[in-house]
Parts: structure tokens; sequence; C-alpha cells
């Protein structure tokens, strides 16, 4: 089921989300609204926090390259469900440029860890270590900020922030 996407400034997507105790149906069900609401919005991650769930759930699909005509670039066994996501290892520093659901229409270059390892768990409670240096590290850390209440545009700089806001504001009024 296609979930609606909270939107910023909606004070929701500040709150810290609470951690997952019981891997149950509820959660597995979540996390199959959260897949369909991302593939209908053509999202690459989705935090809980973004459809009003403020559980420490995030899912990540990054698309695949090369794929035929026809043929589906996000499968959905190719989605990583991350439960009680933590950062454990992170180093360097690169720069990309990213987008998120919550805040339609804007693009802008975040400075992110180059490498990070997050520790997780799956849907059924069990525990995962993964690593990147790449796409992924990037898309994990931007969903893991959501969990922490934070959205990418905090991470721009004063001049760019409040470019954004201008903009933004401008948009609202228009719609």
């Amino acid at each position: 089921m296609v979930r609606e996407i909270v939107v910023y400034p909606d004070k929701r997507l500040k709150q810290v989300s609470k951690p997952v105790e019981v891997f149950d149906e509820e959660l597995h069900t979540l996390l199959d609204d959260m897949y369909d609401t991302m593939r209908a919005k053509n999202g690459v991650g989705l935090a809980a926090i973004q459809v009003g769930v403020d559980k420490r759930v995030l899912i990540i699909n990054i698309p695949l390259e090369g794929i035929p005509e026809g043929e589906e670039e996000q499968p959905r066994e190719n989605t990583l469900e991350m439960i009680n996501p933590v950062i454990v290892e992170k180093d360097g520093s690169t720069k990309f440029q990213e987008g998120c659901l919550s805040v339609p229409g804007i693009y802008e270059e975040v400075e992110r860890a180059k490498h990070v390892k997050v520790e997780y768990c799956d849907r059924h409670g069990e525990k995962y270590i993964i690593e990147d240096d790449d796409f992924l590290a990037i898309a994990m850390q931007h969903e893991i900020d959501h969990l922490e209440g934070h959205v990418f545009i905090e991470k721009l700089s004063f001049i760019k922030r409040k470019k954004f806001e201008k903009e933004w504001k401008k948009r609202k009024k228009a719609s």
C-alpha cells in the first residue's frame, strides 16, 4: 500500500525515531508499504518517519544500471531493509548531489563521509554489518539522518540554506 509522504517542514521530520523491539507482521507490513511508497514516488530510499511512523526503520534500493527496456531497475529483492541501524565506523569525505522525497524537487550537493560501516537488523531481527564507500554509503547516511530527526538541507551552508528557504516558501505559496 502506498502511504502519504511527510513533507518538509512537517514537525514529524524533526522527531528522533524509536528503536524497534518487536519484529512482527506489523513491521513487515510497514516495510512492504515503504517499498510500495518509495517505488511509487521514484525514490532510492525511505525512512519510516517519512511515512509518519517514528520507528528506526529504513529501506534503500539503488537502481541497477544497464537494465534492458521494460525490466525493473529496482527489483524488490535488491531492497536493503535496515532496522535499528547504527553507523559504527565512518571516514573520509565526499560530496554528492542529494534529493529527498520529503523535500520534493530540491537537489543540493551535500558533504558526507566517503566510507561507512553500519550495523543493523533485518525484518526478522537477524543482525548484519554492511560497509560501503559509494552511493550506498551516501544513501545510508541520508536515511539514518532521518531517523535522528534531520533532513539533508540542514547540511547546507548558511547562504544555500537561506536560498532554499526563500525558494521553498515561494513554492508553497504557489501550490
